[in-house]
Parts: C-alpha cells; sequence; structure tokens
C-alpha cells in the first residue's frame, strides 16, 4: 500500500442491522421510487406487485441495498406533503419485507419524520440528499435510530438549487462542508457515515465531472464515498439524448467512479452496474 493510500485509508465496513457490510469490493444500490414523476420515466413505480417485481430483479442481478425514494427532487418537482411520502415509502418497504428480509433498504429522503416511519416498517439506512440542511432534526434522529447515514451535499433546495453553484474553491468547498457535517453527526455517536459529492445538485455540468476526476480527494475524510450518476443530466445532456438512452453513459462513468475510489454505485440498472464491477475487480486483479 502507497503512503498516500496509508494517509487517508478509507472505512471498510457499515454495521447495517447488526450485520457487517463490507466495503473491500465496491456494491450496488438500486434505485426504487415509488413516486409519479421522478426524472427518469422508467424508474416511476406504483403497485405493490410492480414494486415487488422490480425489487426481486434488482436483488436477483446484484444489488445489496434497494434505495426507496417517495419525493422526487429534480427541479419543478411537484411537492408532497409528509402524509403521502410516508404512505408511499412504508407501503413499499412493507411489500419488499414481505418477500426479502434479508436485502438492505434504504429511505432516501430529507425528512427525519419520514425516516422513523421508514425505519420502523423495516428500512436499514438513510440516503438523505440535503445533507440535514432541510431538517434541523435529522442527525439527533439518525442517532436515535443508530442506522448507518448517507451524507450527501447540496446547497438550497430542489427548487433554488440550480442558482447557487458559485464556489471559491469547488472540491474544498465541499470537502469542508461534508467534513463539518460528519464532525456534527459523530458528536451525536454517529459512526456509519458514506458520503456523497452531490452529482447534479447545485453543480454545473463542468463541476460535476471536475468532482468525479478528483473524486478521490474526498478519501481525505476516511469514509467510504457513494456515486450517484445514474443517468443524469451531466451524461445525457453531453452526449444531446435523454435519460432513456443514458445507459452507456453511466457505465462509463461509473467506471471512472470506481477507478477514482468509489464504494457504492447508485443506479437504475442494476445489472450494468454489478457487471461493471466485476470488470473492475477483474481490472484490479
Amino acid at each position: 500500500m502507497k503512503a498516500k493510500d496509508k494517509l487517508f485509508q478509507v472505512k471498510t465496513t457499515l454495521n447495517v442491522g447488526g450485520n457487517l457490510v463490507s466495503l473491500d469490493a465496491p456494491i450496488v444500490m438500486g434505485i426504487l421510487n415509488v413516486t409519479p414523476d421522478s426524472f427518469y420515466s422508467k424508474s416511476r413505480l406504483s403497485a405493490d406487485k410492480t414494486i415487488v417485481e422490480v425489487a426481486a430483479q434488482m436483488i436477483d442481478e446484484g444489488a445489496s441495498i434497494l434505495d426507496i425514494g417517495g419525493y422526487s427532487t429534480r427541479p419543478g418537482a411537484t411537492e408532497v406533503s409528509i402524509e403521502e411520502e410516508i404512505n408511499r415509502v412504508t407501503t413499499a418497504i412493507n411489500a419488499i419485507r414481505k418477500h426479502f428480509s434479508e436485502v438492505f433498504i434504504s429511505i432516501d429522503t430529507f425528512r427525519s419524520q419520514v425516516v422513523k416511519a421508514a425505519i420502523e416498517s423495516g428500512a436499514n439506512m438513510i440516503n438523505d440528499v440535503s445533507g440535514g440542511n432541510l431538517d434541523d432534526k435529522m442527525f439527533k434522529t439518525v442517532s436515535e435510530l443508530s442506522v448507518p447515514y448517507i451524507l450527501m451535499h447540496m446547497r438550497g433546495t430542489p427548487e433554488t438549487m440550480k442558482e447557487m453553484t458559485d464556489y471559491n474553491h469547488l472540491l474544498n468547498d465541499i470537502a469542508n462542508d461534508l467534513a463539518e457535517k460528519c464532525s456534527q453527526l459523530k458528536s451525536y455517536g454517529v459512526s456509519d457515515i458514506i458520503i456523497d459529492p452531490g452529482f447534479g445538485f447545485a453543480k454545473t455540468i463542468d463541476q460535476n465531472y471536475e468532482i468525479l476526476r478528483n473524486l478521490g480527494y474526498f478519501k481525505r475524510l476516511k469514509l467510504p464515498i457513494l456515486a450517484g450518476l445514474s443517468r443524469k443530466s451531466m451524461i445525457y445532456k453531453t452526449l444531446d439524448s435523454s435519460p432513456e438512452e443514458a445507459l452507456n453513459g453511466t457505465t462509463a462513468l461509473n467506471i471512472t467512479a470506481l477507478l477514482n475510489g468509489a464504494s457504492i454505485l447508485r443506479v437504475h440498472d442494476v445489472k450494468a452496474a454489478s457487471e461493471t464491477i466485476k470488470l473492475y475487480q477483474a481490472y484490479k486483479g
């Protein structure tokens, strides 16, 4: 191991529901959106049967975690009440848990009330796109529930983030914000933290690629890194296509993320991501 690698040696295990999960090899998180307006139309799910069928396929294709979201965070998305979001995600979690007791389930939300309901229904971890910015009770809730927390970098809200892309030093500003919040979380006793630089959230396309090129910069936080690149505008706008046509581009950027230190790939297309990891492992030897 190189001296630089030792200096930024990243935590490689997570305690998920009493199970020690190794991240020595990267893993896949499959996206399950129980919303009518997610940016990628084919990811939208509603009926219990469909949710279970898609979950089964993702598990079969290699997903270690299923990420359940009931509130679209794309710009211009319809606002969803807390009650409606709770109903959407708990219905999905309950349906999945009836058939799959072992799979890890993440709740994709920025609301602590939704987190509580989801964990009570059988979710194991939290994926907060706001990094605690939109609910001042979130960090305390994470501590009380003793579950892993995915800390994503975002500025503003989904409605305002496009106007909040001015940084003094992009990488340093993001790393400092994540480091400050990690310190807050640790003061609450939270130890299982995953960081996500937040591709597409308060970043321009050029800034997204700067982050991807320098993903290893965030290893200084010594925490696992999640890369959420799947079918995003940094891909399809660069290719002058659409989310529906962005699978090939997603695979290309996912392998780049792995080479630069990502431990978790959050994706719509689990089979493609699993194969990407397998080839990456073969490349590493």
